[in-house]
């Protein structure tokens, strides 16, 4: 399954849970308002002028309350759904094949070479032998060092000699990155 399927998949997801949300928070809200409208009349009937002034406030209030809530039933709703699309992203990347995460750390070797020509490799455990086989393939990756595994999805840390540098190319920061800088446009599409 490609990666464009499974993100078409998540946001359909995402769309049908976002729909279903907004339907109950509407219900809430017209619950909400059907007991201040009653609550209104009530007061009307008990004291017709004083209760034309309460009514108002009341409504008010309460309409303003309904609408706040409602918004913030969605708010965290849309927040939790896109919680679990980045989780559910993050572990298809995770997931893809040995081919993918050895083909990425070659290139971020090759880039972090240009920061720091020698160094330790940090990467998980899932991919010591691809790290392994990449420096003694490559002549050009002869000045860094496998370092023990750590604790990421994928991608490596650099750390120059001497640990005065150090650079992170895991796939959470790359993710986070682009997850920050495509939020709005992740909103938008979901949350039509």
């Amino acid at each position: 399954m490609g990666l464009e399927a499974v993100v078409e998949e998540i946001r359909e997801k995402g769309k049908s849970e976002a729909a279903r949300i907004q339907s109950e928070s509407k219900q809430d809200i017209e619950k909400i308002l059907a007991t201040a409208q009653k609550r209104v009349e009530e007061i009307k009937h008990a004291a017709e002028a004083e209760s034309e002034k309460k009514a108002v406030h009341i409504v008010g209030q309460d309409v303003s309350a309904a609408n706040l809530l409602g918004k913030r039933e969605i708010l965290n709703s849309q927040k939790a759904l896109l919680d679990e699309v980045y989780e559910a992203t993050r572990k298809e990347i995770a997931g893809l094949p040995e081919s993918f995460h050895r083909e990425a750390i070659k290139k971020l070797l090759t880039e972090a070479k240009k920061e720091i020509p020698k160094g330790k490799v940090y990467c998980n455990a899932r991919d010591v032998a691809a790290v392994k086989a990449i420096i003694a393939e490559n002549p050009e990756f002869a000045g860094f060092k496998l370092g023990d595994p750590v604790n990421i999805d994928g991608g490596i840390l650099i750390e120059g000699e001497g640990a005065a540098l150090q650079i992170d190319y895991s796939y959470r920061t790359f993710l986070a990155r682009v997850w920050e800088s495509g939020l709005k446009d992740a909103s938008d599409i979901l949350f039509v």
